[in-house]
């Protein structure tokens, strides 16, 4: 079962079809999915990438809800959740343009996060992203994980284009100082 997760600016809430209609004021940004395996471009296509996630095992999936609205202004996932090797992927995470590059990102990764090291007692969480998003690059190392590397010629994206994917990752061991940076983030 997804839970909510509470921060002072974000609020993860499980994502449900009662979402949808507010998501469609930001979801048809061609800049969110310009990276993903997705395309999302009206109604429909919202619908059939949510009916992808509901209810499917290892996937918590949530709305990224501000808390001062109540206005859902995007979604983040956690994918492939494996509790036998205590690992999980933080991914497909999106958010409205004017959010971008705010504390709201870093939030609702420290409220994942914490989830995940303190309440699920993961050994791995995972993160991963097109070789061509280097602001995605960017953020996932400021965020403090770990460069993996790459799988070659990983996803086949909706263009026809090759996705190599960069991987990162963050461990119990790390986790005490990506906290702290994420805590000094959020306090400026």
């Amino acid at each position: 079962m997804t839970p909510t997760l509470t921060g002072g600016k974000i609020r993860l809430e499980p994502l449900t079809p009662a979402h949808l209609p507010a998501l469609e004021k930001v979801a048809f940004d061609p800049t969110i999915w310009r990276y993903m395996k997705y395309k999302v471009t009206n109604p429909a296509e919202l619908k059939a990438w949510a009916d992808l996630f509901f209810d499917k095992p290892g996937t918590l999936f949530w709305a990224n809800v501000l808390q001062s609205t109540g206005e859902p202004i995007g979604s983040t996932q956690f994918i492939d959740l494996d509790p036998e090797h205590r690992s999980v992927e933080i991914g497909n995470t999106w958010m409205a343009e004017p959010f971008r590059g705010t504390p709201v990102n870093p939030e609702a990764k420290l409220l994942q996060l914490t989830y995940a090291f303190e309440t699920l007692n993961l050994r791995r969480v995972a993160l991963k992203t097109h070789h061509l998003n280097l602001h995605s690059q960017a953020a996932i190392r400021k965020l403090g994980a770990q460069y993996e590397g790459t799988f070659r010629n990983h996803w086949i994206m909706p263009d026809g284009s090759t996705r190599h994917t960069v991987w990162f990752s963050i461990t119990p061991d790390e986790w005490p100082t990506v906290k702290a940076g994420l805590e000094q983030r959020l306090a400026r």
